[in-house]
């Protein structure tokens, strides 16, 4: 009974911080740059987890960590409510959403320690897919519910300021419950006899680099984890944007309501199914074989961006078309990269290994793409900006041909 609700509650922070917020911002008047910018700085408490994951380890229990976040974030969105509609509002806050955003990472790294630890191996198969659908309900109830929510009060007369103060008072409300329910649900699965591997957390976290770098064809595997998701890490930030900007400034003009709809619900949607195909047809014919094709699933769907920053259609029934298509193809892709990654993690120190992969991803893959894209859609316009995102997929192509699976792929 607490999977589902562990992992509700491991999305819905991420969900605020990196995708409710740039909405949040454009509708509070911020340029792309601006946003793009703030919203991948918010990115780094989950680039830089793996540096305090072992603290963690050693500095009470992870049920501890679980809950003592998710009341810490619950207080934080709550203040961010309260500032919204005061003169300080950016200042204020970007500070609070840092502050949910190592909140969350931290909550991250408790809950997924805790799954192991709660659940038995059997279990934890078992229930693999509950708690991926229902982190994925989260970024949906995140980015598609309470987005339409705002644009709803909004609709109703209620000030933009107010309308999401409402909004993140919610979210704040349904992280309070979250910490209410798994304190009486989560079980207690460990003892606090941990302060004995202190003395080696450092020694553990050189030995994990030393063991990363000395990996097969360390180079050309770098260069794959850093830059494949580069198209991908520039369009993130941007496509939401491109859809709520207005006509005039290049967008497609979505209400909150139909960005909630196609963005943040069907989008969601067409990224779970992609995964779910991908990683059948990569565990049917192996990673070799669907390694090229799932390349081109994560690139070539870019281009509907292209097509509907030229023409500026206001057919919802187009432009939900393209949003789930190219999200699909996403979904397809990312499966390849992810295991690519975890066949990479194989071997020694494999957990830490793989936690390292992935804070090298997304940094490569979207906090520093997500940095200077805002600055490249300002200067070129929507367009020009998705012409340049598919002359990027060459570097996708490029990171691929020079990549060495691991033997086992073969």
């Amino acid at each position: 009974m607490w999977v589902p609700t562990l992992y509700l509650g491991e999305s819905l922070p991420y969900a605020a911080v990196m995708l409710m917020s740039i909405v949040l911002y454009q509708e509070m008047g911020l340029s792309d740059t601006k946003i793009a910018l703030y919203t991948s700085w918010l990115g780094l408490p989950w680039v830089i987890k793996p540096i305090w994951s072992p603290f963690i380890d050693s500095i009470r229990t992870k049920r501890w960590w679980v809950l003592s976040m998710q009341l810490l974030i619950g207080a934080a969105l709550a203040l961010v409510a309260f500032t919204l509609p005061t003169s300080a509002w950016l200042q204020s806050s970007l500070a609070l959403f840092m502050l949910v955003a190592f909140s969350s990472s931290t909550h991250d790294i408790s809950a997924d320690g805790f799954y192991i630890l709660g659940l038995s191996n059997q279990d934890q198969e078992l229930y693999v897919g509950v708690r991926n659908t229902f982190y994925r309900i989260g970024m949906v109830l995140g980015q598609g519910g309470l987005v339409m929510f705002a644009g709803l009060l909004q609709q109703k007369g209620v000030g933009i300021p107010v309308s999401w103060s409402i909004t993140f008072l919610i979210v704040a409300a349904l992280m309070v419950v979250l910490f209410a329910y798994h304190s009486q649900m989560l079980p207690v699965v460990e003892q606090n006899e941990m302060k004995e591997k202190r003395t080696n957390i450092w020694h553990d976290f050189c030995q994990t680099f030393i063991v990363f770098f000395k990996k097969p064809h360390i180079i050309t595997a770098l260069c794959f984890i850093l830059l494949f998701r580069l198209p991908e890490g520039l369009l993130t930030k941007i496509v939401p944007l491109f859809l709520k900007r207005s006509l005039e400034e290049g967008g497609l003009g979505l209400s909150d309501v139909n960005y909630g709809i196609i963005y943040g619900t069907l989008g969601v949607i067409g990224l779970l199914a992609g995964g779910l195909v991908g990683g059948w047809l990569v565990s049917r014919y192996g990673l070799k074989k669907c390694l090229w094709p799932l390349v081109l699933c994560i690139t070539l769907p870019d281009v509907v961006y292209v097509y509907l920053s030229y023409v500026q259609s206001t057919n919802l029934w187009l432009i939900g078309s393209c949003v789930f298509v190219e999200q699909l193809g996403y979904g397809l892709g990312f499966t390849a990269y992810t295991l690519y990654l975890v066949s990479f993690a194989h071997g020694e120190r494999s957990t830490s290994v793989f936690s390292l992969c992935t804070a090298f991803q997304y940094l490569g893959g979207v906090m520093l793409p997500g940095m200077v894209s805002g600055w490249m859609s300002d200067s070129l316009g929507y367009y020009q900006f998705f012409i340049y995102i598919m002359a990027f997929c060459l570097v996708t192509f490029f990171v691929t041909a020079l990549l060495k699976l691991p033997e086992e792929e073969k």
